[in-house]
């Protein structure tokens, strides 16, 4: 029962921020938006996301249903929507409830100041056996997408979708792309629409 009221506590907390509609336009210091199902297997997954900003950083609320029942997820900020992704940074993860529901909030930039660079090559740490030893250099590449990556193959199995594995977790063996932001283009992705 306690779980229940908890869920049911974050749920309206987050959708008092985002309201009832779907605003795709900035609206001075927030936006919000929705993620759509990445793949067949999952036709009910969906998401609405709000980001407020305070002008330094933001706060990102996830309200997603649909979701597989008590699965683990995998967040990420991508470059586009789809295969290859570009450029990515895992945010965080997220988990589903037994009704399928997740919640999740988020505090960083993700407005049109989001970004990677690399001014130069550096060494980097080999934690796991596909880690790159250094870094390309990069000039300044904006990443304005999000993407939810199931935690693992077999959660994706066990939910009637394809096992490939894929990098988009913690130790890089995760599950197939559940959620993304493919309604907006390739370069003028949701974060863009935000200016703090």
């Amino acid at each position: 029962m306690h779980r229940h009221a908890l869920k049911i506590a974050l749920l309206g907390s987050a959708l008092m921020f985002m309201g009832a509609g779907s605003v795709s336009a900035a609206d001075e210091d927030h936006i919000s938006f929705k993620m759509v199902a990445a793949n067949a297997c999952l036709p009910d997954a969906k998401a609405k996301v709000q980001i407020i900003s305070d002008g330094q950083a933001e706060d990102m609320f996830i309200v997603a249903s649909g979701l597989p029942p008590n699965t683990a997820f995998d967040f990420f900020v991508i470059q586009v929507p789809k295969a290859p992704f570009g450029l990515s940074w895992y945010q965080g993860d997220m988990q589903s409830d037994d009704d399928g529901d997740a919640v999740q909030h988020f505090r960083g930039r993700f407005s049109i100041e989001t970004f990677i660079v690399a001014p130069g090559s550096a060494p980097a740490p080999k934690v796991f056996d596909d880690n790159a030893t250094t870094n390309p250099a990069t000039p300044p590449v904006q990443i304005y997408h999000l993407g939810l990556w199931f935690n693992s193959p077999t959660d994706a199995q066990n939910a009637g979708c394809p096992n490939t594995v894929t990098p988009f977790n913690g130790e890089h063996n995760a599950g197939i792309q559940v959620l993304n932001t493919s309604t907006f283009r390739d370069d003028k992705g949701p974060l863009l629409r935000l200016s703090p």
